[in-house]
């Protein structure tokens, strides 16, 4: 039975979207905090309002101004992306220094039964302080605080208040404005780790890229060795009739170019060549060598294709075309052929095939490396696939296409009366 083998490429992977970075959990946040605060700072105005004739009507206006102005700063500076921290740290420091200068304006002591409208502001102050500072200052902050508000309130301007309503009163702070700040900290921590892990996995498929990159060299070189000096030598080697000799010196020259084009040509330099092209050079190679083959072409059309993926066919053809009239037999009986078509979206089937002797392809040692190196990884390094088909007696059919389908390609239209069928003869 014949051997089939196939070797495609992986499909591309589906683009996704950039995973939640640092930078976008720092805006997230910064703006988060900057609008809760707003909401915070609304609900104080009832309580302002009817505290308002405790402390000094000035105080009072100045206070309202720095706290409001400074929310509002925050904000703007969040949807800009800029000065965030600075902005956020302002209105830690404008609450702070209004906490501390409340005791000094008070015109008529503080119920101890009512909280103080500086209370509700109490988690504004430690929510922007953890967006300002680094953990250990937003921690500091957190204490902090709570604390010299409880002690205000103990204190007869600060209304008087029991002392343990007031230390209820900074535990409950401590704990609310904790919270803020360790889901702030575990957030910003995970992004961080995402962050890294990310720079680990592109560097990790940095190196993989190189390294594949490298290997996609060396099956050139190696496909280069092989066709153009190895096979050359060969040939010499085996040259004793006039035909022999002529297509030895043919494949000397043509080793000559290979290996000056390869020392000429960048991989991926974004270059492209036309299918027509393509084919042209294919059947010109049929037709420098030393026994016919029938060439059948429809029009590929006018479309291109990279300039990399065009010289792999071309060379995996002609190495193809060259076995075949090594390896396939001297008989007048034995047929040749290519047949070059195009394929949707864009690309192109080589197929070259003969009805001599073939091969057993699970024979072949893996030291070989012919149809295995010369044909088939030069075409699957370039985005294409090859399959070969043959067995013993009955022939061999190499057929290359490009792109490598992830759905079985479908050939342009055509018909018999489209194809051009050329009998091309070797140099004598």
């Amino acid at each position: 039975m014949a051997s089939n083998t196939a070797l495609r490429t992986p499909p591309a992977p589906k683009l996704t979207r950039n995973p939640v970075s640092r930078k976008q959990v720092e805006i997230v946040l910064s703006r988060s905090v900057a609008a809760g605060s707003l909401v915070f700072a609304a609900q104080t105005v009832l309580p302002l309002l009817s505290q308002y004739r405790e402390s000094n009507a000035a105080w009072v206006l100045l206070a309202s101004i720095a706290i409001v102005g400074s929310l509002l700063l925050a904000l703007l500076c969040s949807i800009l992306v800029r000065f965030v921290r600075f902005s956020h740290g302002i209105v830690a420091l404008v609450y702070l220094l209004v906490l501390v200068t409340w005791p000094f304006f008070v015109v008529t002591p503080h119920s101890p039964t009512d909280n103080h409208w500086l209370y509700y502001l109490l988690t504004v102050g430690t929510s922007t302080a953890a967006i300002a500072f680094p953990t250990r200052w937003s921690a500091i902050y957190l204490f902090v605080i709570p604390s010299i508000y409880g002690i205000v309130r103990m204190t007869p301007p600060g209304g008087g208040e029991p002392i343990p309503a007031a230390i209820l009163d900074s535990i409950y702070s401590i704990i609310l404005g904790g919270a803020v700040v360790v889901l702030i900290t575990m957030l910003r921590q995970t992004a961080t780790n995402v962050d890294i892990a990310q720079s680990a996995a592109l560097e990790r498929y940095g190196h993989a890229v190189r390294h594949h990159a490298t290997e996609v060299e060396r099956v050139q070189v190696d496909s280069i060795v092989h066709d153009s000096v190895l096979t050359t030598l060969l040939s010499a080697a085996r040259a004793y009739t006039p035909e022999a000799k002529a297509l030895a010196a043919t494949m000397a020259g043509n080793a000559i170019g290979y290996l000056h084009d390869a020392a000429l040509v960048q991989p991926d330099d974004g270059s492209t060549v036309r299918l027509r092209a393509v084919a042209q050079r294919i059947t010109d190679a049929a037709a420098g060598l030393s026994r016919p083959i029938q060439v059948r072409a429809v029009d590929v059309g006018p479309r291109s294709i990279p300039s990399g993926a065009g010289e792999a066919i071309v060379s995996a053809a002609t190495q193809a075309m060259v076995n075949s009239v090594q390896h396939a037999g001297d008989s007048t009986r034995v047929k040749r052929w290519v047949s070059i078509r195009g394929m949707r979206p864009g690309g192109i089937l080589v197929e070259v095939g003969d009805n001599g002797a073939g091969f057993d392809a699970s024979t072949i040692p893996t030291e070989r490396l012919g149809v295995r190196v010369s044909i088939v990884e030069r075409v699957t390094s370039a985005g294409g696939t090859v399959k070969v088909d043959s067995a013993p007696h009955r022939g061999t059919t190499i057929t290359v296409s490009w792109p490598a389908p992830k759905t079985e390609a479908k050939p342009l239209p055509g018909d018999d009366a489209d194809l051009l069928a050329t009998q091309t003869g070797g140099k004598s």
